[in-house]
């Protein structure tokens, strides 16, 4: 984690959050609220923006209280932040001591004028280092201020762009969008090389902070030469294709550049390579190595792969390198594919509107919301935790960056109920991965989908509607499996009544609804956000405190086109992918290869399409540790969709299976960036927390796979009749039910279950996703038979219990 500066300027070291010194281990929440002692924290309003330079993301929440002792992390070369366990740490257990039953303060909402603390910066810079991609810079001085204008420019063309589009074509706009983006990558993340590959940077004045008062997220605030040279190369290879005067053998503007298109001139050739260098280093900088790298296998298989033998499946007759930089350079599956054309379509505007509904106060009012509706349950903690989850969601689109904010502000209140560290970050890194399956603001990965399908984003909302009620509620029964469990104790929480909260900020859904409605009646999505994000700057002036000023407009702009940086390298590389497997033929290929595995275990059609669905659910899930969502998305599309295809399944279940898998990636071992992230803000061992994770959101990785193995799982979509949907959806539910007692151990009402029943009851579960009469039939009576045994298990022991054997002397 970045360094925050202590109000004395000083920067104190933070110990790991499994951290082996002396004492219990400590999360970095936990040490940014030294000065609580007891006190639960307080969900805080946003940090009021300071300048368009340092915009705060729409997933970053609201914070913890004040902080006495502000954080530091290790630098990202030196990787011993507060994920990673540098040795045993202290056990917990359910039975771990954790406090007095009753909490010593009730845990109080804040106001509208409490001030923000630098734990709220803790919080947020938590956050970025577990997205899908690195931590940025907080620039200052020039690069701060041309970053900021080149991101309102950006942002006011793709504003523009909706209402009036540039008249050369959406692929024009696409090289305009890609010149304004791509140069801000080099600028707003550092290099990060190894020690042995940096290049002595003298020590600049400023750089033990920002001038502002808000934490540098990593490296020095200022670019270094390196970063100008590549960002002013970034904008020569970008804008190339439009500049209207020869440049040696090419140039001449674009209808010039289109002509070219299969024959491409030597400069053409030139500067299509260096785009796609800078292309690969920009993925580099902001998600890593593996990214890069299969591009760069991708790039490899379409150069070499005319030298495999030719009775090889994936051997192809090959392409030189001017075919393949043509393809990625000046075609429509390229650098500038629907990928790209999401990006710059879709999400920078979702973006721009999840900006601004967060520093209307929407991620505050969404937690305190939470906190009031359940105030008076058992299980008020955990279900506060899910809920904020679920509303964030609306705000943010990773799951890794809720799981922090929500985690940030609930944590303190599970601990205080008697929630063991891996059990409840299980808990958070569950409910923050569901931000990305939740309309209506899904993952990136979503409008893809729409793209690739040519169906509208409501429709793609609608599919993802019942799997999202499922997941959430597979959570929830999981949270009150683990209450009685664990023996989890109430938590008193001071909060006002949920009718009031609503009454006065209410407002902040009317955006959200908005959308919908909009899309319902015709509007196009982009220009629905655009409605949507105006009535979120007319709604702000109901709270003095949280205003969409003019200022603070420029800074959700940047917000948003910031936020979008990442993805856009990330879309525009994933172009090489696409090209490539169009190129090659690599997709029916690799389909033809999963279909051959399957048919070799066996040639019944039906349990060939079940092992297929099994393969590409393992295959996705490899995937999808490596690279981000929107990346596994394009890349699963492209390789396992055929394969499903060519099996039968519709094109709308085989594209949410791709999408539900590669969004699970967050919360799958050994990476599981989402569970990561729960165990840094909660202290505890990440192995455990992994586990735990994987028992919440256990549903999440069965209901794909019911998507497509029978007709009937198209109902989990909304796809079919009535009597299909609901035959679906409550036979699924049932399966999350039944499953949620195994895992858990516990039948609610009941008691505990032992193993025999726990078995049979998962045996039951996974046996009702089949939904066809005779296995739902069969699945039914499974999970009787497990309640029956956990009835008559607890009864005989409640019989033990009264009446007591008295031993004979």
């Amino acid at each position: 984690m970045s360094p925050i500066s202590a109000p004395d300027g000083s920067s104190p070291p933070v110990r790991p959050a499994n951290s082996p010194a002396d004492g219990p281990a400590r999360s970095a929440v936990d040490e940014a609220t030294t000065s609580l002692g007891d006190e639960p924290p307080r969900p805080r309003p946003p940090a009021e923006p300071t300048g368009p330079a340092e915009p705060t993301g729409p997933a970053e929440a609201a914070g913890p209280a004040e902080a006495a002792g502000p954080a530091e992390a290790a630098r990202p070369d030196e990787p011993t932040g507060p994920a990673q366990p540098t040795g045993p740490a202290q056990p917990t257990g359910p039975d771990e001591p954790t406090g007095p039953a009753e909490p010593t303060a009730p845990v109080k909402a804040a106001g509208p004028d409490q001030p923000t603390g630098p734990a709220e910066l803790a919080t947020r810079d938590l956050a970025a280092q577990f997205e899908d991609e690195k931590p940025g810079r907080a620039l200052s001085g020039p690069a701060s201020l041309l970053l900021g204008v080149a991101a309102v420019a950006v942002g006011a063309l793709a504003l523009w762009q909706v209402f009036r589009p540039l008249s050369q074509g959406s692929k024009y706009y696409l090289i305009i969008f890609l010149a304004g983006v791509l140069p801000l990558v080099f600028l707003a993340y550092p290099a990060d090389l190894p020690r042995w590959a940096r290049l002595p940077i003298p020590r600049q004045r400023g750089d033990r902070g920002t001038g502002t008062g808000r934490p540098r997220l990593t490296g020095s605030t200022r670019p270094t030469a390196t970063d100008w040279v590549l960002a002013a190369l970034t904008v020569a290879a970008c804008l190339y294709p439009v500049l209207p005067f020869p440049i040696g053998t090419g140039g001449g503007g674009y209808n010039a550049f289109l002509d070219r298109q299969g024959l491409l001139a030597p400069t053409d050739l030139v500067l299509g390579t260096v785009l796609l260098l800078l292309l690969l280093e920009a993925c580099r900088r902001t998600t890593g190595w593996i990214l890069p790298a299969v591009c760069l296998l991708f790039l490899g298989y379409g150069y070499y792969g005319g030298l495999l033998p030719q009775s090889w499946p994936v051997a192809h007759a090959g392409l030189d390198f001017s075919q393949l930089v043509d393809a990625f350079y000046n075609s429509d599956s390229g650098f500038y594919g629907t990928p790209l054309d999401v990006a710059a379509s879709y999400i920078v505007l979702f973006t721009i509107y999840g900006a601004a509904l967060e520093l209307s106060g929407a991620g505050r009012f969404f937690v305190e919301l939470s906190a009031a509706a359940f105030r008076r349950s058992r299980t008020a903690a955990g279900r506060t935790a899910v809920a904020s989850g679920f509303l964030l969601g609306t705000v943010s689109g990773s799951g890794a960056a809720t799981t922090v904010s929500i985690g940030a502000v609930t944590w303190p209140l599970l601990r205080r109920a008697g929630y063991p560290p891996e059990r409840a970050g299980g808990m958070l890194a569950a409910a923050g991965v569901g931000a990305i399956l939740s309309p209506p603001t899904l993952g990136a990965a979503a409008f893809i989908i729409a793209e690739y399908l040519g169906v509208s984003y409501l429709q793609v909302l609608g599919w993802a509607t019942l799997p999202t009620v499922l997941y959430y509620l597979g959570i929830l029964l999981a949270v009150e499996i683990d209450a009685r469990r664990s023996g989890v104790r109430p938590v008193a929480l001071d909060v006002t009544s949920p009718w009031r909260l609503l009454g006065r900020f209410g407002y902040h859904f009317a955006s959200l609804v908005a959308i919908i409605v909009f899309l319902a009646v015709g509007v196009s999505a982009t220009r629905a956000v655009v409605f949507a994000i105006v009535l979120t700057v007319v709604l702000s002036y109901l709270d003095r405190a949280h205003r969409l000023t003019p200022a603070r407009l420029v800074t959700a702009l940047v917000t948003g086109v910031r936020g979008v940086l990442a993805v856009t390298a990330v879309c525009a590389a994933a172009g090489i992918i696409t090209a490539t497997t169009t190129k090659t033929g690599l997709g029916p290929q690799a389909a033809a290869l999963l279909i051959g595995g399957a048919e070799a275990a066996t040639s019944d059609p039906t349990l060939v399409l079940v092992l297929t669905a099994l393969l590409a659910a393992v295959a996705l899930s490899l995937l999808g540790l490596a690279v981000p969502v929107t990346a596994s998305f394009v890349i699963g599309w492209v390789i396992v969709g055929p394969a499903l295809l060519d099996l039968g399944v519709t094109a709308p279940a085989a594209a949410m299976f791709v999408f539900y898998f590669a969004v699970l990636s967050e919360v799958s071992p050994p990476t599981a960036l989402a569970a990561v992230a729960a165990a840094a803000v909660t202290g505890g061992r990440l192995v455990p927390t992994m586990w735990q994770t994987l028992r919440y959101a256990l549903p999440a990785y069965l209901t794909p796979i019911a998507f497509v193995i029978t007709p009937a799982g198209l109902g989990l979509l909304g796809i079919g009749g009535v009597q299909r949907i609901a035959f679906a959806a409550v036979v699924t539910a049932l399966s999350v039910a039944v499953l949620a007692v195994a895992a858990g151990g516990w039948l609610p009402g009941v008691g505990p279950a032992g193993v025999p029943e726990r078995v049979l009851g998962a045996l039951a579960g996974v046996t009702v996703l089949w939904l066809e009469p005779v296995p739902v039939a069969l699945g039914a009576t499974l999970a009787t038979v497990a309640a029956a045994g956990v009835f008559l298990r607890n009864r005989s022991a409640a019989r033990q219990s009264s009446n007591p054997v008295e031993e004979k002397l």
